[in-house]
Formats: C-alpha cells, structure tokens, sequence
C-alpha cells in the first residue's frame, strides 16, 4: 500500500511539474505566435512594398512599352529585375506556402531572362558608355543626350554593373563603375550591398588597371572599415611591396595617389579585336565626319530606266557618298507595310547570326547584337510587293538574293565593321547558295531612332542616319566582281530608341545582263 501511495505521489508531483512547464509552454507558443503574425505582417508589408512599386512601375512601362524601353537604362533595369529581384520575392513568399503566386510564378518563368540575359543588358550600357564617352555618372542619374528622365541606378545597380564587368575580367569597366557605386553610397544612398564590398572589388580592379598608389589607398580603407576582412590584409602588405619594388627599380619616390575621383579618362581603355575602333565610334557620335564628298551632290526623280511601275510615281533619290556610289530613296516603305513586315517578323525574331568564313555555317558572335527574323515572298503580299520594288530600284534581279531579313536593334544593339561580300580568303561563304557573292546591299530603315544607330563607313568616314521609310543601296563589288573594300561599314550602337532595319542581300548571278563587266578591275 505504501509503494502505491508513494508511486502515486510521484506521478502527482511529475504531472504537476509538467503541467507548470505547460503553462509556460503555451506563453512561448503564445510569444511565438506574436512572432510570427509580426514576421507574417512585415513581409506582406515587404510584398505590398514591392506591389506597389512594381505596379507604379509596370503603369509607365506598359503605357508606352517601345517609348519605355528606348532608354538603355529601363532595360537593363527590366532585364536585372526579371533575372534577380522577381526571384527575390519569390523567396520571400515562399517562406509559407502561397501557390497561387508559385504557380504563376512558374507558368511566366519559361519567359524571364536568364543570366546571360543580365549580362548581355549590362555589358549594351557599357558599350554605348564606351561608344558614345558617357561617364558611369549620367547613366546613373539617366542624363542621356537630348533625354533627362528618372531612370536612376541604384548603389546596387551599379556595383551589380561593376561585378559583372569584374567577373569578365573586364576591370577597366568594373573600376567606372564600382567607383559610382561608392560615390553614390558616400552620398548618404540606401543600399543592400556594403562599402566593404564595394572597396573589396574596386581596389583589385584598381590594382589590375596598374594603379597601385591608389590600390593601396582604397585597400587601407576598407581595412579601416574592416580590420577581420578575409583578404584585406594580405593585399595591402603585397601591394605595398609591390609598389616599394617598382619605385627602387625606377629610383623614384612615393606619389600618393590622386585626391580626384576616378572618371572616364582616368584610365585608357585596353585594345581590342577592332583596327578601327576609334575611327568607327568617332563616326557613331558623328565625329570625324568627312563632309567633303564632291563637288555636288545630287538628288533626282529615278524611274528605273523607264519601269511602267515607276513612270507615274519615279523613287525620290539622293546622293549619300560619291565613290563609291551611295544613294538614299525616299518613302520606299509605307508605315503600313514598316508595321505588317514588323508584325511578320516579331514572332520569328531570334538572335542574329553571321556566316562563319571558314565552313560557311550561320552562327552568333559578340560583334553583332541585334535580333533578326528572314521572310519569303510567300509569307504576305507586302514581302512580295517590297522585293519587286526593289527589283524595279536597282535594276537587279532578286530572283538570287537572299530572303528579306528583318532586324531589331535594342539597348546597345549593333554590327560592328563588316563586310557584305565575301573575301577571297573565305571562298566558302556563299557556296551553299550557289547563287556567286553579295554584289549589292538594298537597307530598309523602319524606323527613326532618337540617338545612335547610325550606319558608319570608317574607311571614308561616312555617316548614314536611319530615316523611317528611306532606304540606302550601295554595290559590294565593283563590275570585274571584285570585292570593293571600300564598303565595309558597321551599324552603330543604338543609344535611345528601337532601331528597325529590313534588308536585301543581291547576288552575282542572273546579273550579267543588267550589269555587265566592266573594262578593268575596278570599274
């Protein structure tokens, strides 16, 4: 009896006990539950946050989207929200199940930009940085020629900027602009990224440029910020001995680094593949132009030798260049056939390709960014009517050209110098075709562009704007089918707008008639 009145005891005392702990218990569930409606709270204050912006957001874009995406910094913005920051809330929803969004989510990420998307809309601002000598500063601020707007780069967008740049290799940008990124931090701008960050990658990127006074001046500060930083330290002492090294070498004394901020100029940008790349980007910014052509340049009513589609209503045609011989013909296109031919094209838009010398084969390459779609004659009355036109121009048959291809030049879209023709070092070019080399090339200009996009001759220094509805011709070879070298020409960086471009590439044969040879190699 003793045993089980003890036993009971002790099973009273323990349920008692644990009764007590229960009590306390469900304060702490009670706590915690305060916790999380307060968590719950703050991040539907954190989605309402980003609702309301990105809707305010999504009011402008949507009410104007080409006028939205003309300037370079909205879409680079699009692009860097849809890669990282929609991603972003997706985390943050997740944190408790919430599948209507998920599932949304899902259905519209197949159309979301992926990485390379990013990187390719950072590396177009740097590109029209480059081409048009803008600083990191008016981008950021959204001061672009002729355009000031509230298209703004935050310390994040710049540093996201200087990174991609930095994980390229590509220093000299990343120094342009990890030097904004902290110039716009010490200006009192929120950011989620740190000033230790910033001056991490700032000053190896300064100390890749070859900049070692002012390496070891960004370094030390950074080690003031951060005394534990992981590699810090150890640069500053190889910095310093670095530098110590070279002044003995030389026999000269320590120069602290300049008080100035670094800017465009403040280094030289390293060459690239390009002979003539400043030639070229002079002539994008509409320097260095050669006015002097000839004497007189012309402009005439042309009917194509007698054309019954011309005699009533003759092209409108102007002299571009004398030699070798550009022309530029008015109102060739319609806006209703710019806007069919666009609308044909959209769906069938992808990355432009270029003929590989060696094999032949179309394939991408960094030197020409545009998007671009081909049409037959059999897609739409319009594509039919446009190639007889352009028949009836020329004079040429186009029963041997190639389709009619429909470009689009974004955000630092461009072709850098190329030729039309194929070179006697790639005889494989046009093989395929079986239809001889490009003699001429027939442009279609669909739109106006607000800056850039200019269509640049660096070997005589000639300038053509694009004008919505002219088209300018230009023969690639001269009447021997000798390659005229004189033509290779570039399609300028697109600073502000949407650049629309439709072309005809004619080949040799079926010519012989309508353009005979010509006496000597160069006629």
């Amino acid at each position: 009896g003793l045993w089980c009145t003890l036993n009971l005891t002790l099973m009273c005392l323990r349920f008692a006990g644990q009764m007590t702990d229960l009590v306390y218990t469900e304060k702490e569930l009670v706590q915690s539950l305060k916790e999380y409606i307060k968590a719950e709270e703050s991040k539907l204050a954190a989605i309402k946050s980003w609702a309301s912006k990105l809707d305010a957001l999504t009011r402008v874009s949507t009410s104007d989207p080409e006028g939205y995406l003309a300037h370079p910094v909205n879409a680079y913005k699009l692009m860097k929200r849809l890669n990282s920051e929609w991603s972003e809330l997706e985390t943050l929803v997740l944190q408790n199940p919430s599948d209507g969004f998920i599932s949304n989510m899902s259905i519209h990420r197949q159309y979301f930009p992926d990485e390379e998307d990013a990187t390719g809309a950072a590396k177009a601002l740097m590109r029209l940085q480059d081409t048009y000598q803008l600083d990191s500063e008016a981008f950021s601020r959204g001061k672009l020629p002729g355009l000031h707007t509230n298209a703004l780069l935050t310390v994040d967008d710049c540093f996201d900027m200087g990174k991609t740049a930095y994980n390229d290799a590509d220093y000299y940008h990343a120094v342009l602009w990890l030097q904004q990124s902290l110039k716009q931090l010490d200006a009192g701008e929120e950011a989620v990224i740190s000033k230790a960050d910033i001056l991490d990658y700032l000053s190896y990127s300064v100390y890749q440029m070859g900049d070692l006074p002012r390496a070891i001046e960004l370094t030390r500060r950074l080690v003031a910020i951060d005394p534990k930083h992981d590699r810090a330290g150890g640069n500053l002492r190889y910095f310093e001995r670095l530098l110590t090294k070279q002044l003995n070498e030389m026999n000269q004394t320590y120069q602290p680094p300049s008080e100035e901020p670094i800017q465009l100029g403040t280094y030289s940008r390293p060459k690239d593949h390009l002979p003539e790349r400043e030639t070229y980007e002079a002539l994008c910014r509409g320097e260095g132009l050669q006015m002097v052509r000839r004497s007189r340049l012309f402009c005439r009513y042309q009917d194509g030798k007698r054309n019954p589609r011309l005699l009533l209503k003759p092209m409108k045609e102007e002299d571009e260049w004398d030699s070798p011989h550009i022309v530029r013909y008015l109102e060739v296109l319609s806006h209703e056939e710019i806007e069919k031919i666009k609308e044909l094209a959209k769906p069938r838009l992808a990355r432009a390709t270029v003929r590989d010398p060696k094999t032949g084969v179309l394939t991408t390459a960094n030197y020409r960014v545009s998007k671009s779609a081909w049409l037959e004659a059999e897609d739409d009355v319009v594509i039919q009517r446009v190639n007889q036109r352009i028949e009836d121009i020329t004079g040429l048959t186009v029963d041997t050209a190639e389709l009619l291809q429909v470009a689009n030049y974004g955000v630092g879209g461009q072709y850098e110098p190329h030729f039309d023709f194929s070179r006697k070092d790639e005889p494989d070019a046009f093989k395929r075709l079986g239809t001889g080399n490009r003699v001429a090339t027939f442009l279609n200009y669909m739109s106006d562009v607000a800056a850039g996009g200019a269509t640049v001759f660096p070997d005589f220094g000639a300038a053509i704007w694009p004008r919505k509805g002219t088209a300018v011709f230009w023969y690639n070879l001269f009447r021997s089918g000798e390659g005229d070298y004189r033509t290779r020409h570039a399609a300028c960086p697109v600073l502000v707008g949407s650049k629309w471009v439709s072309n005809k590439w004619i080949h040799e044969r079926g010519q012989e008639f309508r353009r005979p040879c010509g006496l000597t190699e160069v006629d």
